[in-house]
């Protein structure tokens, strides 16, 4: 991936994922070093409200899309689910919220966690407009397509 190949191979988007993964197994482990510390109800609606803002409106919409072929739909919700899901909104919050409470708590570690298994585990990134909302291979995107001899 460069500035004039802007898409992941097979092999870099593995090595993004493992670095996400790997992100993600320590910030579960400080998280499990604190557990009595975490305030559990604090932790499960921020990381709740990432896809309750981010995902869901865009899932419904792409679900009530006619899929042959895939429907389109407002890119509204893509940027819903980018702004959501970006460090740079979770920098944000986690430093809003410590403002706000009077420091850091444990709790915090929900964004970062929740963009991290997204990543890692699903191999969710941003969603283009210009894409499907859903995964979708677009054949012309696919390392196949661009590998084959032309």
């Amino acid at each position: 991936m460069d500035p004039k190949n802007r898409f992941h191979t097979d092999a870099s988007f593995l090595w993004v994922r493992a670095e996400s993964l790997a992100l993600l197994a320590a910030l579960v482990v400080a998280l499990a070093l604190h557990l009595r510390q975490v305030r559990w109800e604090r932790f499960a609606l921020v990381f709740l409200a990432i896809d309750v803002i981010g995902y869901l409106p865009g899932a419904i919409a792409w679900r009530r899309q006619p899929q042959t072929p895939p429907g389109r739909i407002a890119p509204l919700y893509h940027h819903l689910y980018n702004v959501t899901h970006s460090y740079l909104t979770a920098g944000a919050v986690v430093l809003a919220w410590a403002a706000l409470s009077g420091g850091w708590e444990w709790a915090m570690l929900a964004l970062p966690i929740h963009l991290l298994g997204d990543r890692g585990l699903f191999g969710n990134t941003y969603k283009p407009v210009e894409l499907p909302f859903e995964p979708v291979a677009v054949p012309v995107l696919t390392s196949e397509a661009l590998c084959a001899p032309q």
